[in-house]
């Protein structure tokens, strides 16, 4: 028999070993699960994504009841400023906010960016948890609403101006699963609407698609990315979709998430809408999150 066949033959029983071992190895592992899973019980997903935002999208995570969530956002200038902005880092926009979990699954939020000087609040509820055992539910979703108002001077104060051009308001449904421990992935339809815009060819409700993802390195580390795309004709053609990239890095009781993103302003009507950042010449602005949580009210206490 010639060398060749010698070395395939071996090389043949070597996969079908390895195919073999490989499925052994998963039935007695779906035979432990089973064991572990009593059927009678609701078994709930924890942990789709590390915090209840995945970049600038909300998440389908929410603050736990009676907890209390206090983020700082950042974002510094764009990149292709060069070194005479020092690559951003001369300017800087920023978001305080806190959001409170009024039960496990309603929490509500409020905010003050710097940038255009806005106010913004929303309130988020969570009406279906991915599970199995008992209750077998294969998504996660939640619906999310939000407004916000703009406090900076109007651009041309000698025209009639209303209070009402000030105001901005989104509706967002955010539905999501963890396909396994190192990954998830959601979906957010969305709509923007807008009082005020600045020209007759822009719309007041804006239509968009959110996709955001999660894959776990670590047990305190992920790579976050999420895109939305806005539908056509729908906003100015200087405006661009969103595009962000991060890592979580979770430290106690803290969790720190480290980005890049084209989009400035930190809320909905903003990144949704008015994105002016392309990657492909350096609009890209280098921020983060950081999120600490407080124990306000303890809901494990009898």
């Amino acid at each position: 028999m010639k060398p060749w066949l010698n070395l395939r033959t071996i090389g043949l029983v070597f996969l079908l070993g390895l195919h073999f071992i490989g499925l052994k190895a998963q039935d007695e592992e779906e035979d432990l699960l089973s064991l572990i899973e009593d059927p009678e019980i609701t078994n709930y997903t924890f942990a789709t994504f590390k915090t209840n935002r995945v970049i600038n999208l909300h998440s389908v995570e929410n603050t736990a009841g009676g907890v209390l969530d206090f983020k700082i956002s950042h974002r510094f200038g764009f990149l292709n400023g060069g070194f005479y902005d020092l690559f951003g880092l001369d300017q800087a926009s920023i978001r305080i906010g806190a959001d409170y979990g009024l039960t496990n699954n309603l929490m509500v939020g409020f905010g003050r960016s710097s940038y255009e000087k806005t106010y913004d609040g929303f309130i988020k509820y969570k009406f279906l948890r991915q599970s199995t055992g008992a209750r077998r539910m294969p998504i996660t979703a939640a619906l999310m609403a939000s407004s916000a108002i703009k406090t900076v001077p109007f651009s041309e104060p000698d025209r009639e101006n209303y209070f009402s051009s000030r105001l901005y308001y989104t509706f967002q449904a955010i539905i999501g699963r963890k396909f396994s421990e190192g990954f998830s992935l959601q979906i957010s339809p969305t709509m923007v609407h807008r009082n005020l815009v600045k020209t007759w060819d822009e719309s007041n409700d804006v239509y968009a698609m959110g996709v955001g993802g999660r894959i776990k390195l670590t047990k305190r580390m992920s790579i976050n990315g999420e895109y939305i795309y806005v539908l056509p004709n729908q906003i100015g053609p200087d405006y661009r979709n969103s595009l962000s990239v991060g890592v979580d890095i979770e430290t106690g009781g803290h969790v720190f998430q480290l980005h890049f993103t084209n989009s400035t302003s930190m809320i909905e009507k903003g990144f949704v809408t008015e994105s002016v950042g392309n990657w492909l010449d350096g609009g890209i602005h280098f921020g983060f999150n950081v999120s600490r949580v407080f124990t306000i009210v303890d809901n494990n206490k009898k």
